[in-house]
This record gives C-alpha cells, structure tokens and sequence, in this order.
C-alpha cells in the first residue's frame, strides 16, 4: 500500500536523482540531478524552513499564533508559508524588486504579507529587506526572525537529510556535488555530510557576477567593489552568511545571467524537467569545469526550484530578448522575442488624414494598406509629408490616391542578415506572414535593436 501523510509537510524530501542526457551530452561523464522541484512549495527550501522552524519551536523563540518574519528571495518564504498554514503561525516576508512578480504573488496565494524592497542599496540600508525584516521583528510581539542566512538550522536541515539521501540514492559513488550558492546551508550542510562519507567528494559552489562570495572564497577578502547588480535570482550574495564553512567546499565558479537563463530553458526543453534560474547557471557551472571531469565520475548537480517562478522572466522571449538573452538570427526569432503586437493596417478607402492620426496614436513610420484581407500597398511619413509639402489638400484624398508600393514580404526563415537587404533609408519595414496566416511588421528599429543585443 502507498504511503499516505497526514498533512503536506510529511511530504517534504525524499526528492528523485534524475539522470541528465541531452544537455550534458559532451561531458564525459555520468550527470544526475537532485529534482528538488517535487517538495510541496516546489523547491529544496522546503527542507530548511521547516527544520529552522522546529528548531525554533524547541528553543522557545515562537509561540503559538505568532508571527514569522523573513527576509527572502521567494522559495524560503513559500516553505515558511507552508509550515505556517499547517502550523497555524502568520507571516511576513520582505523581499526584492529584483524577484519575479511569480515569487511574490505565490507568497500572497498561500496567506504571507509580502514586503517590496529596493535591491540596490546595501545590506545596511534600513531599506534593505534584511533590515526591514530584523525592524519587523523587533516591533511585532510573539514574532520570530527566521534569518535563514545566519541559521545554523538551514544548513543541519541539508546535513540531516539531503546528503543521506544523495549518498544512498548514488550508492556512495558519487564524485562531485554541483550546487548554485546564496544562504550556504544547501551547499555547506550536504557537503560535510557528503565528505564524511568520503573526503576525496569534490563539492563546487555556483556563483553569479555581482556577488563576492567566490572573491571572498579564493582570496579570504569581503569586497565590496565585486557587488553590483545582477539578474541571477536565488543565489549569490552581497556578504558572506554565517552557514558558510568552506572546510566544505572545494571550488567557486561563476557563471553569467546569460548563460544561467538560457541554459534553464534548454533543460526544461530537451530534458523535460521545468527548472528555475540557478538550476540553468548549476548546469551552465558545470559545463565551464568539464575539462575537470574524467570518464568514471558520478555528478551530482541539484536542481533547487521550479520553473513556474520564472514564468514572466526566462520563460518569456519578449524579457530574454530585451536583455540581450536570446541569440537572435532569423524572423522567427525576432517576433518570438517581440510578443504580440497589435498590426495597425488602412483600408483603400480610408482618408489620408486617418493615417496620419494613426502614426500620430501609435508612434508609426509606416502603414500597411489592405483592401479585403489582402495587403495592397502602403503609405509611409516620408511619402504623405512630400505630398502634403505638395499639396495641403491631400488629407482629404482617399489612401488609394496617395498608395506607395507595398512593404516587402519576407519568410519566417530569414535570417537578420538577409533581412537588412530588405530595409533601407527609404524602406523602413518588411511584412511577414506567420504559419496561421496572419501578417505581422517588422522595423529597422526592431531589427537594429536585436542586432545590438546579439
């Protein structure tokens, strides 16, 4: 008979190691990943939050019907908001702008008081959400501060319970721990476990440009001037928490916002596993070491969050594209990372002052003209402003009057470069057809613009 639990919180652990395949095709080795997107609040931070707060129970810091106060990136605060519900506590979360609407609306769905906080001011800054969570809870009676980053009961969740169960899921063969680094208590509390077992394990932490934690790893130096902004989401850190003990690890790598986000996308497509950001940059990480591998090495890589937190960020062409994420390089490419956009098209019968209070409404250069769902040509700034120089009476002139050549059509296979053959100084657009047979426009600007990312 299956197992059955009295509540959700029994469900937390015992997560699957899936064998990775397409995406780790070209190392040499065998790859594994810890899917920690299975615990009920979809990430490994289940296992910490819960472990922080019965600890805390134990101690005596929260009492009945208290409130719990966290500063946190999302995950942490959904596995506190979990516990809380089952537990019957309140809690209050302060977090970044730098989170994903995704994060932050999941915390107001599950009963949690979501705090918005700037990102770019210093851990200092009674702005920052480490300071606003420590003032709520020096302010609100029977509250407990969970502050994950300082303890210890995050990262004796992981030593309790992740490195067991990665040790006897590999049979004790595995040879390295690849793990994306922020609070430390996953990385440090498997990696003693892990290397108790056996001390030759390699762990390697994954770190993100903007944070000094690798700095601080290699050098024993807290740099500050190694901090500034970053996309990367769930790990890295602008100091070094009290989790950390690098007895435990062995290595530091960082890996760009880039290469984390677009490798989290080729995981969830062609491994079928829906991950969040560090899951992509732990790939990305291990990816950057290969030449460190040999053929007999067991890999362990953890897998922290889902992909439903990232929905509107790295899942989306339109925000990968305005970053320079997406490598652009034909039509299909470029409308994907345009979203819809409304085609603003004229009818042959239309007055010519329609168009211009069209390009006036949508800041357009140039309109398609259609008679009958078939496109007939087109009337552009540069044409109606020489004719109206001409003649002022033209805005009373039908568009089939003043009707240029159509824009060019172009097949969805274009490549950018084939594209710019299309657009020039007196043809500032091409129309394209998509395979449900609606016509989209495409600018120089848009084409300019994916260039410059590229």
């Amino acid at each position: 008979m299956d197992r059955v639990y009295e509540n959700i919180l029994q469900t937390i652990g015992n997560t699957p190691l899936v064998r990775l395949n397409k995406v780790v095709a070209d190392l040499p080795c065998k790859v594994y990943a810890k899917v920690e997107t299975v615990n009920p609040g979809n990430s490994i931070k289940d296992r910490m939050a819960l472990k922080m707060l019965e600890v805390a129970e134990k101690e005596g810091k929260i009492k009945p019907g208290g409130t719990i106060i966290e500063g946190t990136s999302g995950n942490t605060g959904m596995g506190l908001a979990l516990a809380a519900i089952v537990k019957g506590y309140k809690c209050i979360f302060a977090t970044t702008d730098k989170q994903s609407k995704e994060k932050v609306d999941i915390l107001k769905a599950v009963g949690a008081q979501v705090i918005v906080c700037p990102t770019n001011v210093e851990p200092e800054d009674p702005r920052s959400y480490y300071q606003v969570s420590r003032r709520l809870a020096k302010e609100i009676p029977n509250s407990w501060y969970v502050n994950q980053y300082d303890n210890l009961a995050n990262r004796q969740a992981h030593y309790e319970q992740t490195g067991p169960e990665i040790w006897k899921q590999t049979d004790g063969k595995i040879t390295h721990l690849v793990v994306a680094a922020g609070t430390g208590g996953t990385i440090v509390g498997i990696g003693k476990y892990l290397k108790e077992q056996n001390p030759n394990i390699q762990v390697w932490a994954i770190d993100t440009y903007g944070s000094l934690l690798k700095k601080w790893f290699d050098t024993g130096e807290i740099d500050m001037k190694e901090v500034h902004p970053y996309i990367s989401e769930g790990f890295g850190e602008d100091f070094v928490p009290e989790n950390y003990d690098k007895t435990a690890i062995d290595l530091f790598e960082k890996v760009t916002d880039k290469d984390g986000a677009v490798m989290a996308r080729r995981i969830t497509k062609e491994e079928g596993i829906f991950v969040g950001y560090s899951a992509g940059s732990v790939v990305a990480g291990l990816r950057q070491l290969k030449d460190k591998l040999k053929k007999d090495d067991f890999v362990v890589v953890v897998f922290h969050d889902h992909g439903s937190r990232y929905v509107g960020k790295i899942y989306n062409d339109e925000w990968m594209l305005e970053r320079g994420f997406l490598d652009v390089k034909t039509v299909r490419d470029l409308l994907g990372g345009l979203g819809r956009r409304r085609l603003v098209t004229i009818d042959e019968d239309a007055k010519v002052n329609d168009a211009i209070e069209l390009m006036k409404k949508y800041d357009i250069e140039q309109i398609p003209v259609m008679k009958d769902g078939i496109v007939t040509g087109s009337v552009t700034q540069a044409g109606l402003f020489k004719r109206l120089i001409e003649d002022n009476n033209v805005r009373d002139y039908t568009i089939a009057d003043v009707n240029e050549a159509a824009l060019p059509e172009v097949e969805m296979n274009t490549s950018l470069e084939r594209l710019t053959h299309y657009i020039s100084k007196d043809n500032g657009a091409v129309m394209v057809k998509d395979e449900s047979g609606q016509y989209h426009i495409l600018t120089k600007y848009d084409v300019l613009n994916a260039f410059s990312k590229a």
